[in-house]
């Protein structure tokens, strides 16, 4: 539902509606999901009774954008402090995310790139600036396919459903609205980038974690992330490097329930050129995983 907060009424009126709409939807498919889009926070809209939840703004495009790009979401403008603040990304998503119960947040809409913002590959470029001052083709210099895949890594690994607008698959680029638009790139599809849309899709998708399993970040610093998805026996374990620079990540791995001596295996990692699915384990020692992740790399284990 557009803009689904802004009737054109008072705040009392929108309620009441939202109500009776949520009433009648259901009755006729309980199945149906209510999302809204919105910005700011969504709480008052999210008690149960009128949406199931948002296009998430504040709790994933936002801060994954940030951290990977240092950039405003409408390429507006670029911020380096922001670029790789693992601790600004980690209070943004614990700070947003509490303003959704549980069942809004499995469900809210994950998107990198959507018809009102920049293409995210787009904003791998760091150029401040639209259409109209820039040129379209603008959009498509310096852009940077190893960040895009770090962001979709996250995208399929996180919270909530994630949403890919057509084409980010494909590697299009685009400015805002209205470059963003952009025809689906026949012909001219990168088709490793596909690949690798339908590879991480395949693991969202086999993974029930991934849906419902408990989310626990686990270490951060200077342009490393390193966090969990668990429930039950089923333990995933994410870790990515946002610098340029091979680093050395030790993550307690413990703290997510799993066992302190054992070891996990590699289901996928990303690296500069590309990405690979091929066998690797990795050593639990003391609760603990240490591992090189090579620069704008990511690396997925899975407990044996």
């Amino acid at each position: 539902m557009d803009v689904a907060a802004d009737l054109g009424y008072t705040n009392e009126y929108n309620h009441i509606f939202w109500k009776r709409f949520r009433k009648e939807v259901k009755e006729a498919n309980p199945e149906a999901l209510i999302l809204a889009e919105h910005y700011g926070d969504p709480a008052e809209w999210l008690h149960g009774d009128e949406w199931d939840s948002v296009m998430n703004y504040d709790a994933f495009m936002e801060p994954i954008t940030w951290f990977l790009t240092g950039m405003e979401k409408h390429s507006d403008e670029r911020r380096e402090d922001l670029c790789g603040n693992a601790d600004n990304f980690v209070n943004s998503m614990n700070h947003f995310m509490a303003c959704m119960l549980t069942p809004s947040l499995q469900v809210a809409m994950n998107e990198l790139s959507n018809h009102d913002h920049s293409r995210f590959l787009t904003r791998t470029n760091h150029m401040v600036g639209r259409i109209d001052s820039l040129g379209s083709k603008a959009a498509e210099e310096g852009v940077n396919k190893a960040v895009m895949r770090l962001a979709v890594v996250v995208q399929m690994t996180w919270v909530g459903a994630p949403t890919v607008y057509y084409g980010d698959e494909a590697g299009l680029c685009g400015f805002t609205d209205p470059d963003n638009r952009r025809t689906y790139p026949w012909g001219k599809v990168d088709m490793e980038l596909l690949q690798f849309h339908r590879d991480i899709i395949r693991i969202h998708k086999e993974e029930a974690v991934f849906r419902t399993g408990s989310l626990l970040m686990l270490s951060w610093e200077d342009d490393i992330l390193a966090y969990a998805r668990f429930q039950k026996d089923s333990h995933i374990i994410v870790a990515l490097n946002n610098s340029e620079i091979v680093r050395e990540v030790t993550i307690p791995v413990w703290r997510a329930e799993v066992p302190p001596k054992g070891r996990m295996r590699r289901i996928l990692c990303t690296y500069e050129e590309g990405y690979n699915m091929d066998y690797d384990e990795y050593i639990v020692e003391d609760g603990e995983v240490v591992m090189n992740i090579g620069g704008h790399s990511a690396v997925i284990l899975k407990d044996l």
